[in-house]
């Protein structure tokens, strides 16, 4: 294609799977810090829902870098205890130097594909995860295993994105692209990042995985895209190199990457807001259920 944008009548594109053991791992560990801008808040409320007491065991879903297994461990001690799972390596190395650094004795770690891993510790008291429960092929499967690694009357705590037209920190950038590439509909259901915007769907799930009493809570707030203070263009920066805006552009040729970037810092700009950020609209459903 060129420097061209596709051509009308031209098959759309589709975004690969995110590679969440490799390459999407390695863009969440080169970005850490401003993608933590961006998520703490959700988390601290997710934590502040979950209401951990001394003595607590958890499962940190998804834990990343391992912030939340921190906040986790904090609020479980001095006799609770943490395993924060991911199946990136590199994020889990990572995690596990931030744990040691910090000094806490009662996390452990693990690199794992949750659908299928079994711990030496189960059963758990609970399971947290911010935003690490979106992404199986076969989620019934994959909660069925969770189900597995919790005690009966253990509880579950999830921060999912709810849908996309009320995260507009999502739906405005994939605009701004579609207006240089085309891309197919999201396909409904699919894995990826709002793949439970559904709550029925999610409910669904849930209850073929064994779980009950499910609760939601909506939580709305601006999301500081590229971290808190970033320029419009610093946004534009961490777009491109860490988000689907970045995937569906990479290979579109310097003419269509400086229009789309262009086009983005103009869209950013009128989100910015001095000494805070580019603060955009995003929605969370905060769910909870019981083993």
């Amino acid at each position: 294609m060129g420097d061209e944008a596709t051509a009308p009548g031209d098959k759309p594109e589709e975004l690969k799977p995110e590679d969440w053991a490799g390459e999407m791992g390695l863009k969440w560990l080169a970005n850490l810090s401003l993608f933590e801008q961006m998520i703490a808040p959700i988390g601290e409320a997710l934590l502040a829902r979950a209401d951990y007491q001394d003595g607590t065991t958890v499962i940190d879903l998804g834990c990343g870098g391992g912030a939340t297994t921190l906040a986790i461990a904090d609020a479980v001690a001095p006799s609770g205890n943490v395993m924060g799972l991911d199946i990136s390596p590199d994020l889990i190395a990572a995690a596990q130097e931030r744990a040691a650094n910090s000094g806490a004795g009662n996390i452990a770690f693990t690199c794992a594909d949750a659908a299928t891993v079994q711990l030496a510790d189960a059963p758990y008291d609970r399971l947290f995860s911010r935003f690490g429960s979106m992404f199986f092929d076969d989620p019934v499967s994959a909660f069925r295993n969770l189900h597995g690694l919790l005690r009966e009357g253990g509880r579950i705590d999830l921060a999912v994105w709810g849908p996309p037209r009320d995260n507009l920190w999502m739906m405005e950038m994939m605009g701004v692209v579609r207006n240089h590439v085309e891309i197919p509909p999201a396909v409904p259901r699919a894995p990826g990042p709002f793949a439970f915007e559904d709550l029925d769907y999610l409910g669904e799930i849930l209850a073929g995985s064994g779980f009950t009493n499910v609760d939601v809570a909506s939580y709305e707030a601006l999301q500081p895209i590229g971290g808190i203070g970033a320029t419009p263009e610093k946004a534009v920066e961490f777009a491109f190199a860490s988000m689907a805006v970045g995937r569906a552009l990479a290979d579109k040729g310097a003419a269509v990457i400086e229009a789309a970037s262009k086009e983005l810092a103009d869209l950013f700009a009128k989100y910015h807001i001095a000494g805070e950020g580019v603060m955009m609209k995003g929605k969370v459903w905060m769910v909870s259920a019981t083993a």
